[in-house]
């Protein structure tokens, strides 16, 4: 492996918990919400998905994770439809509700496209400049 690809293994992990705060203040402001909904929530899990898809396959292209960090946002979304006991329980819990969710809202499938096309956009900017972690 690389140096910048070990860089930008490290950098897409470390990534990810600042990721998930974001995430989670954006639910509890309230000018956010009022804003936007919870819409930047989501969208920010597909962002959070893509640092994940980023870490864990470093051979992959940008379209690649954008792509598959897409496709999880979308199976986990569709997943809600599915109504099992043991399912519902997990989601019940508050991590098993931060990671499936529990109701299925078609609008969030256009969240989930604005976190991708964000992520990929950021990942391409920060590939392309001198200083950056990627390099």
């Amino acid at each position: 492996m690389s140096a910048s690809t070990h860089r930008r293994r490290l950098f897409s992990a470390a990534l990810v918990p600042a990721i998930i705060v974001a995430g989670l203040l954006s639910r509890r402001s309230e000018w956010v919400h009022a804003a936007f909904g919870k819409y930047p929530g989501d969208a920010l899990w597909t962002v959070m998905t893509y640092c994940l898809v980023a870490a864990l396959g470093p051979g992959l292209s940008r379209v690649s994770v954008a792509a598959l960090a897409l496709l999880v946002s979308f199976a986990v979304e569709f997943s809600q439809l599915l109504r099992h006991p043991w399912l519902d329980s997990v989601r019940g819990t508050a991590l098993g509700h931060l990671v499936l969710g529990s109701t299925f809202n078609a609008p969030d499938l256009a969240a989930y496209a604005v976190g991708a096309l964000a992520a990929f956009g950021a990942d391409s900017l920060l590939s392309s400049s001198r200083r950056s972690p990627w390099r």
